[in-house]
């Protein structure tokens, strides 16, 4: 048994209690003249990202918070945890070789029309630490495929004396977001030295922001809009939709063989990370989940309908039909948005004037290589 203090938070208020905190058979919450306020069963506790927080909980189903910053407490608090999840990893891998066999067993249904219901029922399954491997080799083929020796720096913007204070706006505008997501799963993200207006996520949680994105938006909620809209896609698990469908059989294969990561599976699933959209459905649920992020973070929800009318524009310059196929018409997926933004309240500002500045100044000097064919947001 371990005791220690925290910080609580009802649900109910903005208002941060310090507590006391007893890690044993159960959660115990109480005030700090020990008065009792919760006792959370370990199996009804989950994980929350907090960036700056050593461990953050919630009750599955509630909205009270509990920010734990003693080193010693969170992770007598962590092994807890990792007890109670266990059998439930166990159930998540049996769910997994079992849809494994069914896709051996149905070799030529699943090859033609399986695959997207597969991928659908698989991927909420596979279990976090999986899909960080999995994102994890995905990352390494996609850092070389858009890595160019034209550009006027390291992959990763932020790095230079010059960038420096870009890098930290851009942290900040992150923090904000993350925090505002409320995501099951540590979300990290780069600026990279590309001059498309783009940004992908990659199984696992790892977002890419093209500079041209920063270069394109006019303001701070422009850029946090796609990022909470990229998210979306981890929350919902659309990458890991995405790279069974590209992958296939190749991928349910390695996973029955215990080899998630090995051969070309994972080679061309990068190449469709950065060569196909996502479905209409995933789209339209990724930018539910922007707006509803941007609300939370007190920013300007709409502005995600405004960057994404600035991407169309370019696409059409270029003329790239396919991303307007692909995609859901922006007229229409503009105007969703709005709706669901609602009227433009009083928000406050994600990055002050200077701080924006910088973070477009992220890259210096702006890249100047040519896009991917193929590559579309």
């Amino acid at each position: 048994m371990a005791v220690g203090t925290g910080s609580y938070f009802d649900g109910t208020s903005s208002q941060r209690r310090m507590v006391r905190v007893t890690v044993g058979a159960a959660l115990a919450i109480a005030e700090m003249d020990g008065r009792p306020i919760a006792e959370w069963a370990w199996r009804d506790v989950e994980r929350l990202p907090q960036p700056g927080v050593r461990l953050r909980l919630a009750r599955v189903g509630g909205d009270a918070r509990l920010e734990i910053f003693d080193e010693p407490l969170a992770r007598g608090a962590e092994a807890q945890l990792d007890k109670a999840e266990a059998p439930s990893r166990h159930r998540g891998t049996g769910r997994i070789v079992a849809w494994s066999i069914a896709a051996v067993v149905s070799l030529s249904a699943v090859g033609i029309f399986g695959l997207p219901v597969i991928a659908d029922k698989l991927a909420p399954y596979i279990p976090y630490s999986v899909e960080r491997k999995i994102g994890d080799a995905v990352d390494q083929q996609v850092r070389q495929l858009l890595s160019t020796r034209r550009a006027a720096g390291p992959f990763e913007c932020g790095t230079k004396e010059e960038e420096k204070a870009g890098k930290a706006a851009f942290d900040k505008l992150m923090a904000a977001i993350v925090a505002a997501a409320e995501a099951p799963e540590m979300i990290t993200a780069s600026v990279i030295r590309r001059p498309d207006a783009n940004a992908i996520a990659l199984p696992g949680g790892r977002i890419y922001v093209f500079h041209g994105l920063i270069a394109k938006a006019g303001s701070p909620d422009e850029v946090a809009g796609v990022i909470g809209h990229e998210i979306g896609h981890v929350v919902n698990r659309d990458g890991m939709r995405k790279l069974i469908q590209s992958s296939g059989l190749a991928f349910l294969f390695g996973m029955l063989l215990g080899d998630v990561v090995g051969g070309g599976a994972i080679v061309v699933a990068s190449r469709t990370v950065l060569d196909s959209a996502y479905s209409r459905e995933a789209e339209t649920r990724a930018d539910a989940f922007g707006v509803a992020t941007m609300k939370r973070a007190m920013g300007d929800p709409s502005a995600l309908a405004t960057i994404l009318e600035k991407i169309a524009g370019t696409e059409k310059e270029r003329g790239a039909l396919d991303w307007i196929l692909d995609h859901p018409a922006t007229p229409i997926r503009a105007r969703t948005i709005r709706a669901l933004a609602g009227p433009k309240g009083q928000g406050k500002p994600l990055l002050t004037a200077e701080e924006w500045e910088a973070l477009r100044k992220i890259c210096s000097p702006a890249p100047s290589s040519p896009p991917l064919a193929g590559e579309r947001r």
